[in-house]
């Protein structure tokens, strides 16, 4: 890729983030062998339908992968589709972690009040009224905390629940590769490293994501979800709280993601 060509990607991806909706990873393989390489894609859109992202270093946080042996940075080029790629050195479970800077956003008010209606948002429309700013355009900074989580080697359940220190943070307290179509999964939300009570968290299958399921957290940050069917499934929050730092912005939203896939089950062997 040329430097023109990849800094006009890199403008793409700006303007894309700052116009849609939900932030997600998507490996190359949730379920990769041991001595495999995983690509990583950055994807944005909605309702788990989205466009690639290239790799854009101006806006990486943190893009790593955490395992019991630490975090190992997730290298990549700017302009990379996938954004980044490592090897699979040992079986079992690992987290795929990304947070990125803030960007700024503005949007028309009917469009922003819609929007936090669909996120559960609920708050911030009652606040914004309370102050007589429910017609004015929003003025926004969102970052994103997304994860995913991959099995290595068809094997091990071992740190499904690891916190990363994301920002905000989905944490499965189940594994989903131990899960089974329509068993139950806990998922707790934290905020800056602690229980946030009250949000909104939906969870979508890959193949169907018009049927998704939601739930509010309840005081421990903790709600309780029931994939019905196997397959690649989004969980995802958002959580939005005033700007005191910036004269420019009124809102501050983080939006949290995670990806994983709960397995089919094996055909029954013959007796």
């Amino acid at each position: 890729m040329t430097r023109r060509s990849a800094a006009a990607a890199l403008l793409l991806l700006a303007a894309s983030t700052a116009a849609a909706h939900d932030f997600w990873i998507e490996p190359t393989g949730f379920r990769p062998e041991v001595g495999s390489t995983v690509g990583v894609r950055l994807v944005v859109g909605q309702r788990f339908r989205g466009e690639v992202l290239p790799r854009n270093p101006a806006m990486i946080a943190r893009f790593d992968f955490v395992t019991d042996a630490g975090a190992v940075p997730i290298p990549g080029k700017a302009a990379d589709d996938p954004a980044g790629s490592f090897r699979v050195d040992a079986p079992g479970l690992g987290v795929i972690a990304y947070r990125s800077l803030e960007s700024a956003v503005s949007l028309e008010a009917p469009k922003f009040e819609e929007y936090l209606k669909e996120e559960g948002l609920e708050s911030v429309i009652a606040a914004r009224a309370k102050r007589g700013e429910s017609a004015k355009p929003s003025r926004e900074l969102f970052s994103r905390s997304a994860k995913s989580l991959i099995q290595a080697g068809g094997a091990g359940d071992a740190g499904f629940d690891r916190v990363v220190g994301l920002t905000l943070e989905l944490v499965p307290e189940k594994s989903p590769y131990a899960l089974g179509a329509g068993g139950d999964l806990p998922v707790r939300l934290l905020f800056m490293g602690r229980p946030l009570a009250g949000a909104l968290v939906a969870a979508l299958p890959y193949d169907a994501p018009e049927n998704r399921i939601a739930a509010r957290t309840d005081r421990e940050g903790r709600v309780t979800l029931r994939p019905p069917k196997a397959g690649v499934w989004l969980v995802k929050a958002v959580h939005m709280v005033p700007v005191e730092d910036n004269p420019a912005a009124d809102w501050r939203s983080i939006w949290a993601s995670l990806t994983f896939e709960i397995p089919a089950p094996s055909p029954a062997r013959p007796e």
